[in-house]
């Protein structure tokens, strides 16, 4: 089956070529230096989670996260590069170590790294849907939807293995009033 977001932007570019040459303006600029400085430490955070759990599911969904965060900070810093946006200073990657030799003060619990890599995910969700709103180029706006369909796509699944493990942290429920409530 093909990709309909990669069908949709290819009939959208073929009327927005000529829309391409105007220069980006500061909001645009902005949201991209925002966004690939979350992209980045988002990145090397998830880094030292793998460097920190032993649960192999979790590694396996941790390594999935990176390789999309690496892939995005690389096509955002070309594109940047070629509008002539500065690039935020970044961290360097992290190094693979043994996870069994981080101290355990020192090391978040899977819980924790599930949870902080759920909420800077969100995170970015929110910053591409937003940034796509106020784009006035629609080659910006197609680029926003991309790694807005990326992010959203890994989150369905990793809350998946959150719900699975007791991680998902879920609010209680919401009754309206007179509503009545069953028990379980």
């Amino acid at each position: 089956m093909p990709d309909l977001l990669q069908a949709l932007k290819s009939v959208v570019q073929s009327f927005i070529k000529d829309e391409n040459e105007t220069p980006l303006h500061i909001g645009e600029a902005m949201g991209f230096w925002i966004f690939l400085a979350l992209v980045g430490e988002t990145q090397v955070q998830t880094e030292v989670g793998i460097n920190s759990t032993t649960d192999p599911e979790l590694r396996k969904a941790l390594q999935e996260a990176v390789n999309m965060l690496k892939s995005e900070k690389e096509r955002i810093s070309a594109f940047m590069r070629s509008e002539g946006i500065p690039l935020p200073p970044l961290s360097e990657s992290k190094p693979i170590s043994d996870p069994n030799s981080v101290p355990l003060g020192v090391k978040l619990t899977d819980n924790e790294l599930a949870n902080s890599l759920k909420k800077k995910i969100t995170m970015a969700i929110t910053k591409c849907s937003d940034t796509s709103g106020q784009s006035i180029r629609s080659d910006v706006s197609l680029i926003w939807a991309e790694f807005l369909q990326e992010h959203i796509t890994f989150l369905t699944t990793f809350k998946s293995l959150m719900r699975k493990r007791g991680w998902l942290k879920v609010p209680p429920p919401y009754y309206p009033p007179g509503l009545q409530q069953t028990e379980k």
